[in-house]
């Protein structure tokens, strides 16, 4: 692995919308990054490839004012908004070869990300989820370029999880951890704060 350095972004525009386009941005800058936003309101994020029909309870989004938008990258439907944390990493394969292979740089990244969350319950689960004690605290995904691959995902600090049972419809793949359970029953909140979140992130990857 070549030595890289990587740009601390701190940075939330106001629209949900814009700030996937701004990730989207970044990738296709191809600087080494790490940034962090936190939508000001509720908002459903669908994977590339879902189907808002299938993976989301529509009507419930619009009586609620929940907007619907959609990523660049894979993964499922997600519904994010205070006491979400996101971040944005975008890395170059002339760094590490080892990263063209998806379950590769998905590892590594996982790895980094336990390592600089600090807690000491956080395990990775199947092959892009953090959980402590068996409830997910982060989902991740990627979107690649021919240099460049972006790694996206949420951490979950201070979220009513609640609401995301009322929101997206209930999965038809899930991880075998899961265990079937609700998205209420499944998902889990970081015992960090934000600004504490924030400073192990800057710390360990910038």
């Amino acid at each position: 692995m070549r030595p890289f350095s990587l740009r601390w972004l701190d940075l939330t525009l106001p629209d949900p919308d814009v700030n996937i386009r701004l990730d989207e941005d970044l990738l296709q800058e191809g600087a080494g990054v790490f940034r962090v936003w936190e939508s000001p309101q509720a908002c459903v994020v669908l994977g590339q490839s879902c189907r808002a029909e299938r993976d989301v309870h529509l009507a419930e989004c619009s009586e609620r004012g929940v907007p619907v938008i959609r990523r660049c990258s894979g993964g499922g439907a997600v519904l994010i908004g205070p006491g979400c944390l996101n971040y944005t990493l975008v890395l170059r394969f002339e760094w590490n070869p080892e990263w063209r292979r998806v379950q590769a740089a998905m590892r590594w990244v996982m790895d980094g990300m336990r390592s600089a969350l600090g807690v000491p319950e956080l395990k990775i689960e199947g092959l892009c989820d953090l959980a402590v004690r068996g409830f997910k605290v982060s989902g991740n995904a990627q979107r690649r370029t021919t240099d460049t691959f972006l790694h996206h995902g949420t951490l979950l600090y201070n979220f009513d999880t609640r609401r995301v049972t009322q929101l997206l419809k209930e999965p038809a793949r899930q991880p075998a951890y899961r265990a079937g359970r609700a998205h209420s029953e499944f998902l889990g909140n970081l015992p960090l704060g934000l600004e504490e979140l924030k400073l192990r992130l800057a710390r360990a990857w910038c």
